[in-house]
Parts: structure tokens; sequence; C-alpha cells
């Protein structure tokens, strides 16, 4: 694996840096800092112009090195950037990206993604959320869950059933969903961290114009892998909490601060947490080397998404467990830090193995697809 950057990985820096000094100086960011951000292309370089920069993996990490370096904030728009974004891009026409790109680089247009159902989680090909054609007009009716930020989302990607006699792969249409359209419900799903990101979701007779189709109808299924092949490369970041949040070298580097460990107990504990960490910053380094070589991605970028859940567990059981009798407070961290982020993200981390496909389901698919194992039976194909 070769580590070494370009030499014009370098001049790429110095423009970072001179974007920087000129629109944020002193590290003072402007009310309006996300539409420059996403104008310069540095909200998503790798995507083609003119929403990115066209940006190679060198020059994606490089820009992303400056922005941290610089503490600049960007867009939280998680789902219109990392998910629908990319699929517009390979599906959406010139009109549909036009409309939709700009609100989504610049965050000012919140996105969620209404795919999974009450009957249909692990299995999404067995939706029944049915999206009838009537003139220029798909009527939806159906009944979506765990759909994050549809409470404030202002549009939804969303699959349906459009062919109820074809097979449960080929009936499926790809739509975009205006939240405000009228029948739509949002209920909030308090969840044990005592926030409701996650909804539910019920579309009653709600009518979506027939330009909002991405792509062809019945073709939803191969778009939707699309979706969530992005989904699961943005789910392991560098953060415990898919790539949010704390990691495992600031509890390290909080340990430290507060004189380190005592415990040789503790200590393993610590390294082994600093090892799962170096090992996932190698994998992903792997990842990018190989793309500046002009290789395509190897099975360890699946292999990262399954280490990295449990990684994030891991991070934030240990956190609990320095935070002590704290732990039982929202307000206390480890060694008594008052940063709210680690008690919520404990209560959070059980999601990891389960969001954006399940343990099991990423290990089946290294298994079968990577190791070449034999597949699963499949009862309902006999």
């Amino acid at each position: 694996m070769d580590l070494d950057l370009p030499p014009g990985a370098e001049e790429l820096r110095a423009r970072v840096r001179g974007f920087l000094a000129e629109h944020a100086p002193g590290g003072v960011f402007p009310a309006d800092w996300n539409r420059r951000l996403a104008r310069a292309g540095y909200v998503a370089p790798h995507w083609p112009r003119p929403w990115g920069l066209e940006a190679s993996p060198v020059e994606q990490l490089v820009i992303d090195e400056e922005l941290r370096a610089a503490r600049a904030p960007r867009p939280s728009n998680q789902i219109g950037i990392g998910w629908a974004g990319p699929t517009l891009l390979v599906a959406g026409s010139a009109g549909q990206q036009e409309r939709w790109l700009p609100g989504i680089l610049d965050g000012s247009e919140i996105w969620c993604q209404l795919f999974s159902e009450p009957g249909a989680g692990s299995d999404l090909a067995s939706l029944t959320t049915r999206a009838v054609r009537d003139g220029d007009e798909y009527v939806v009716t159906g009944q979506k869950i765990w759909t994050t930020f549809a409470h404030q989302a202002r549009f939804g990607i969303l699959l349906a059933r459009t062919d109820p006699d074809a097979e449960p792969h080929r009936g499926i249409s790809y739509l975009v969903c205006d939240m405000r359209f009228p029948g739509i419900t949002v209920r909030p799903i308090r969840q044990m961290n005592g926030i409701a990101d996650f909804n539910e979701v019920f579309l009653d007779g709600v009518r979506i114009p027939v330009d909002h189709l991405v792509g062809e109808e019945n073709d939803g299924w191969r778009l939707a892998k699309v979706t969530l092949g992005n989904e699961r490369v943005s789910l392991s970041g560098e953060g415990a909490l898919w790539g949010m949040g704390p990691t495992a070298h600031d509890l390290v580097d909080l340990v430290r601060e507060h004189g380190g460990a005592a415990d040789p107990l503790l200590r393993q504990r610590l390294a082994a947490l600093y090892v799962e960490a170096e090992v996932l910053r190698l994998i992903r380094l792997r990842t990018v080397s190989a793309r500046v070589r002009g290789l395509e991605p190897g099975p360890e970028a699946s292999v990262r998404k399954a280490l990295a859940d449990e990684h994030g567990q891991h991070v934030m059981a240990l956190a609990v467990d320095l935070a002590g009798a704290h732990g039982m407070l929202v307000d206390r961290g480890p060694c008594g830090s008052t940063d709210p982020t680690w008690p919520l993200g404990f209560l959070f981390s059980p999601a990891l193995t389960v969001g954006g496909g399940t343990a099991q389901v990423q290990r089946n698919i290294i298994g079968e697809r990577v190791l070449g194992l034999p597949r699963d039976p499949e009862p309902s194909r006999a």
C-alpha cells in the first residue's frame, strides 16, 4: 500500500487554504458558508462538474484534511448528500438534477429515505406500498417506518410497487416525494436516548407527479441498490456512530488528559480499541490507495462496514464504563466529561449493527460474494 501523495496534492492543498482564507478569514464562517462551500465543489468533490470537482480519491483526501484542520462546518444532509444525490447523478434527468442537487449540497433542503416498511426491512423486495398511475400523477398509498429525519425533511426518496403482478424485484419504481404533499402523516418514534430521529410515515392517496419518477418505471430495484451501496459506504466513516460523533482516539486522548490508566485491564481494553481503530483506518487508506492506482475497491469495503459497526459499540461501551456511576446521567461522559455525545451515543449504539444492513446480512454478503461460500437456502424459491 503506497500512502505517499502525488506532487499535485500540495498544489490543491494550497488552493483549499486560499479558499478558506478568502471566505472564512480568521476562522469566522459567514452565514451563507454552506452555499459557498457547495458552489466551490467542496461538499462532494468526487461528484462530476458542475456539482463537484470530479476529484480523485487523493484530492478528496486532501480537501477533507484541510476542512477538518480548519474546523470548517459542512452541510448536515447525510441522506441527501450520501444516498439521494449519487442516485440522481446515476439515473436522474438533467432537469431533476438542476432542481434537487443544489439544495442537497448546501443543506437547504433536507432529505429522507422512504424504503423500509413494517413487513419489509431486510427483505425490502417484499414492500407493499402501491403507486398507481393516474394521468400525469402516481397515487401512492402505504406505510414506511424507521424513516430518519422524515419530521424535518423537504423531500424523500420513495420505493413503491407500480406493477403488482411482476416478480417482487421487478415491479418497483423509484420516486422523489415532496414531504409537503397532502396525504402524508409523519409520526416520530421516541428512541431510548430520548431523541426522535426515526419516524413512521403514512401515505394516504398521495399524488406525486410523473416527472418525479427517477429512471424508468419498474426499474426501482436497480436504483435502490445504488442508494444502499452508497449508504453502506457512508455509514462506515471514522466516527464511532456511523461515521459521526467521537472516535476511539478521542476516548484514548480523554484518558491521557486525566492521568492515564493505572488499571492494567483498562489499559488492555484501550489498546484493543486503538488497534481496532487503526485497522479500520488502514483499510480505508487501502481503498484510497487502490483507487489512486486505478483499481476498483476490493472486499475491504464490505469488511470495513462489518467491523466498524461493532467497533462503535466497543467504543461507547468502554466510554460508559469510564464514566462510572455518572454513566447513568445524560449530561456526563467518561472521565468527568460533560459532552452529552457520550451518554446519548451509548444509548444509540445498539442500532449500529442493525441499520444499513444487519451484521448478519453483512456477513452473509462477505461470505457469499467475497469468500465464495454457498448461498443460504431460500425456501421461497424451493
